[in-house]
């Protein structure tokens, strides 16, 4: 989809099943199940949609899903179905190869996120972009990089450190231009150090949400909180203060993990905020894979 000089495209790397504990954390069953039916394992659908940007003559990957080294119990308990081969696929669908890349933005190191930053080469985990720099938040390389209790299993050094020893990780402190129509901004609340990016274009805006709001309801729904959101007080001060931002420029929200809402704006209804769903071109989302059927 192209908008002014502006490109982009949401590409899937996969369909994901997972425990409606995480996504919803406290928010009561009777209350998400309104917008997410969970199977009879407790399981709901996310989907991995990263996104390719070409600004200004550079070729930009955001994000990376789960890339291609999950095997055994890891790969299992992602519950994955992918229809093509995921992200890489994806982009050569769209004529780039992974030396194409110039630049990865990473919003953070989580697994789902990250995953495909690297790839195995024989026994041997390489940067899957050879030729790019890899961007990510100094605070949350510096929390990635010393895992706790609770972010041992998702912080895994397999997806960055292959990077930061090439040389090929850049980290940043606070926003950043990357081009004059792309920034990475900081939207702490999921992690200290996450980021979104925002996406210009004339008078046109985008953010790319990321976990910010890994559903377009939590994005709405500013006290709904994931049981990942380490920091969830902040969590919520950042969505009230991007939901403003959305409803004053009617920006263009993209969900990295919403199966039914990739993209919407802010409208409003009466008294009340909704979210309006933007309809992509189809080719903004290339090989959707079909839903896996709920257990039961």
């Amino acid at each position: 989809m192209k908008i002014g000089e502006l490109e982009f495209f949401l590409v899937n790397d996969a369909w994901v099943e997972v425990d409606a504990g995480g996504p919803f954390g406290l928010v009561p069953r009777t209350l998400y199940q309104r917008h997410f039916t969970p199977s009879l394992e407790n399981l709901v659908p996310m989907v991995l949609n990263c996104m390719l940007v070409r600004s200004q003559g550079k070729t930009i990957v955001i994000d990376t899903g789960l890339g291609e080294k999950l095997s055994g119990d890891r790969l299992a308990g992602w519950h994955l179905t992918r229809a093509e081969e995921g992200l890489v696929s994806g982009l050569g669908r769209l004529g780039v190869s992974p030396a194409d890349v110039d630049i990865v933005i990473n919003t953070h190191l989580h697994s789902d996120h990250c995953g495909g930053n690297t790839r195995l080469e024989g026994s041997e985990v390489v940067p899957t972009f050879p030729r790019a720099t890899y961007l990510v938040q100094r605070i949350e390389w510096a929390d990635a990089s010393h895992p706790d209790a609770r972010t041992r299993g998702t912080y895994l050094s397999e997806n960055f450190g292959p990077v930061m020893s090439r040389g090929q990780m850049r980290l940043l402190t606070g926003d950043y231009a990357v081009t004059d129509e792309v920034s990475c901004v900081v939207t702490p609340g999921h992690t200290r150090g996450h980021q979104s990016v925002m996406l210009r274009a004339g008078n046109w805006r985008g953010l790319y949400v990321a976990d910010m709001a890994s559903f377009a309801v939590h994005f709405l729904r500013t006290g709904w909180l994931t049981a990942y959101d380490v920091l969830p007080l902040e969590n919520i001060a950042t969505k009230e203060r991007w939901q403003r931002w959305a409803a004053m420029e009617r920006g263009w929200l993209f969900f990295e993990h919403d199966p039914g809402m990739p993209c919407a704006r802010v409208s409003e209804s009466g008294s009340r905020q909704v979210l309006e769903p933007v309809e992509l071109a189809d080719a903004s989302i290339t090989g959707p894979p079909i839903r896996p059927q709920p257990a039961g």
